[in-house]
């Protein structure tokens, strides 16, 4: 291997240890992937884990410096092929060789934008931060499912938007807590965290699965060896989800929901023996 092989080889490992530093839950889901996409989806991941933790963690920093610095090294890195940022680097390689639409990749930055100004979010602005935050990155996934099929790209894009804001929008269920105490922001359009009922939980849940059913038919249309990993993601959030559901709207406000790592392995291991027997 030589010394540039060796640095992107080094930089899409970064990428890795960031995904499994991170999340446990996407981490178990990219290993069930074929192992084509495992580095692929890890510079993904680690690409908007960072720019996340930019606005959500470094609060002692000048975070609107930091994300406009972040933005214009994303974009020298993709337009010269490189970046002395291992994280960039191996983002900018996935971008080029998968052709990642820069529409896709402006529109999460601007989200993370939003989430330096946004408190409180109506509908319009509340749509567009789903489609930024999460829709995008689900996109970007299916760009390195798809590989240059731009018929199955195509017909695959509203259930992989579909995915991406019913993850995200049980993310908020479930931090609903953090994100009011600890960064002043109530994503849901129209809610006033202070008169979170059941009444306003239950709208929510509704709208969360229409999301998570009309993104179900896109998962049994992906590559074979795609669709395990994508599907293990929506059996884990939607038994998140089930759970939260559970709940009364009081606890959810005092507590974070969480799915333990047992439960977890579990679901992978049944959903991967499903799959492979044909069980719907």
């Amino acid at each position: 291997m030589d010394a540039k092989a060796l640095y992107n080889q080094t930089s899409l490992e970064c990428s890795r240890l960031i995904t499994q530093r991170y999340s446990t839950s996407f981490t178990l889901g990219i290993k069930t992937l074929d192992k084509k996409y495992h580095m692929p989806i890890y510079a993904i991941y680690g690409f908007v884990r960072f720019a996340d933790e930019i606005v959500d963690t470094f609060h002692d920093q000048d975070k609107e410096g930091l994300l406009e610095k972040f933005t214009a090294d994303t974009f020298e890195a993709i337009e010269k092929g490189f970046s002395y940022n291992p994280v960039l680097q191996a983002f900018q390689m996935i971008v080029n060789e998968y052709d990642i639409d820069f529409e896709l990749i402006k529109a999460f930055l601007h989200s993370m934008e939003m989430d330096l100004d946004f408190k409180k979010y109506n509908d319009s602005r509340y749509n567009e931060y789903i489609y930024g935050s999460a829709e995008v990155v689900g996109l970007m996934c299916l760009k390195v499912f798809c590989k240059g099929d731009s018929g199955m790209y195509n017909k695959l894009k509203e259930p992989a938007r579909k995915l991406g804001a019913a993850f995200q929008k049980v993310n908020f269920l479930r931090d609903i807590k953090s994100d009011y105490e600890e960064r002043g922001r109530v994503y849901f359009p129209g809610v006033d965290y202070r008169l979170f009922d059941l009444t306003i939980k239950k709208q929510i849940e509704e709208d969360i699965q229409r999301d998570f059913d009309d993104a179900q038919i896109g998962i049994e249309q992906l590559p074979e060896g795609a669709k395990l990993g994508v599907r293990v993601a929506y059996l884990y959030y939607q038994k998140l989800f089930d759970k939260i559901k559970s709940l009364s709207a009081d606890v959810i406000t005092k507590q974070r929901i969480r799915i333990p790592n047992s439960q977890k392995l579990s679901l992978l291991v049944g959903t991967f023996f499903e799959t492979k027997l044909g069980i719907s």
